[in-house]
C-alpha cells in the first residue's frame, strides 16, 4: 500500500493506494474507500492482454460488488431525491435545515472549488429530509450534500 498526501486549493488530501488485482485498485481518500479501474498504458496493455485473457470469470464475479457501493449512500438516507457534488470542493455555508420546505431553484449550500464560490441549487420543490455535509467539511464529486423529499 501507498500512502500519498496532496494539497489541491489548499485542502489538504490523504490517499492510500493499494491494488487489488490487476486493473482494479482500492484507493482511500481522507477515509472514504473507493474501488476504481485503472488502465495501462497502450505499450503495457498489449503485452497484459494475454493474462486476463484466460480467467474472464474472475472481473465478472466482482462486478457484483459495485452495485453494492452504489446501494450504500441510498441505505443509510432517507427515501428521496439526492442532491450530490458536482465537483470536488469545500462546503463554506448550508444554508438549510432539516425539514425546510424548498423551491426549485433556491440555494442549499455554497461550495467553494477551484477559488470560486459555487451555488447548489434545490432541482425540484421539496422538504429537507437529510443534510449529508457541514459548513468546512471537504467533499469530492458526487458525495451526498442534502436529500430532498
Amino acid at each position: 500500500m501507498k500512502e500519498f498526501t496532496f494539497k489541491i486549493n489548499g485542502a489538504e488530501y490523504t490517499c492510500a493506494v493499494e491494488e487489488l488485482e490487476a486493473g482494479k485498485t482500492k484507493v482511500t481518500v481522507n477515509g472514504k474507500v473507493y474501488e476504481v479501474e485503472t488502465a495501462a498504458p497502450a505499450a503495457q496493455a498489449k503485452k497484459a492482454a494475454p493474462a486476463p485473457q484466460p480467467a474472464p470469470a474472475a472481473p465478472k464475479a466482482e462486478a457484483a460488488p459495485a452495485p453494492k457501493q452504489e446501494a450504500k449512500p441510498t441505505a443509510t438516507q432517507a427515501v428521496g431525491v439526492q442532491v450530490k457534488s458536482p465537483l470536488p470542493g469545500s462546503v463554506i455555508k448550508v444554508l438549510v435545515s432539516e425539514g425546510q420546505t424548498v423551491k426549485r431553484g433556491d440555494t442549499l449550500l455554497t461550495l467553494e472549488s477551484m477559488k470560486m464560490e459555487n451555488a447548489i441549487m434545490a432541482e425540484q420543490d421539496g422538504t429537507v429530509k437529510q443534510i449529508a455535509v457541514t459548513a468546512g467539511q471537504n467533499v469530492m464529486q458526487d458525495d451526498l450534500l442534502v436529500v430532498l423529499g
